[in-house]
């Protein structure tokens, strides 16, 4: 089980690499204790500055991992550095693999229905054996939310993945946590898009570098640019405040 945090900006993060911190959520599982996680980057980081339900979600979360290449690179000057960056993504095929091992039960709640529908098949195809519980696209009114949750507790799942984006998706989670019935919750953002095939991921060697931002970028600039430059700006400028109030 993770131990080691280090603490970046008021978030304790885990230090942590894939294989440690899947072996903590399945140890979780067989143990029948409940938690969810959450995968922070940059922006994440910088949101819930603003967001109190946010604040809370994380503050409440069993894990948190790093999910981007400038929270990983910063670490070594708050603590222990993190081994490496954890994306949902990755993280997800990973617990994908492992489920099936474990004949754990998994409930995927989020994106529009053609890309959830094209995402299940591609897990269905990849992992032979996978058991999954259901599928719920994430378009829905706050009325039906309450329903949505009873589904995801009547299909029996043990982990419950949601893709709406933050922070609704948080949000959905700690609303209805004492109605799901789930071990384990990991919000994931937009990767059901990536994982569906919808959206072409960087290649690896830009991952790899920590370009993975700038590649998105030039695929959705009108979308992307205002949001990368004040956030990574203003990430910037409070990670240096903070350095400088450590070292003096």
């Amino acid at each position: 089980m993770p131990q080691n945090k280090t603490p970046i900006l008021g978030v304790h993060f885990d230090v942590v690499n894939y294989d440690t911190i899947v072996e903590a959520i399945f140890t979780a599982i067989r143990k029948r204790e409940r938690a969810w996680l959450c995968t922070v980057n940059v922006a994440i980081l910088m949101m819930r500055r603003d967001l109190p339900s946010l604040r809370d979600f994380i503050q409440r979360a069993r894990w948190v991992v790093a999910d981007g290449k400038p929270v990983v690179w910063i670490s070594r000057f708050f603590g222990q550095g993190l081994p490496e960056r954890i994306t949902g993504v990755d993280l997800i095929e990973r617990i994908a693999e492992r489920a099936v091992e474990e004949r754990t039960g998994i409930f995927f709640l989020g994106a529009e229905e053609t890309i959830g529908q094209a995402m299940i098949m591609r897990f269905q195809e990849r992992y032979p054996g996978l058991d999954i519980r259901g599928y719920r696209n994430g378009y829905f009114t706050p009325g039906e939310a309450p329903g949505i949750a009873d589904r995801i507790a009547k299909s029996g799942a043990e982990i419950l993945i949601v893709g709406m984006g933050v922070p609704r998706q948080e949000q959905f989670i700690s609303d209805h946590w004492d109605k799901l019935g789930i071990s384990f919750a990991i919000p994931v953002g937009g990767s059901f898009d990536v994982l569906s095939g919808h959206r072409k991921r960087a290649p690896e060697l830009v991952q790899k570098i920590g370009m993975e931002w700038m590649y998105r970028l030039v695929q959705e600039p009108g979308r992307l640019w205002k949001r990368y430059l004040t956030t990574n700006l203003r990430f910037l400028y409070l990670t240096s405040i903070e350095l400088f109030r450590k070292t003096f």
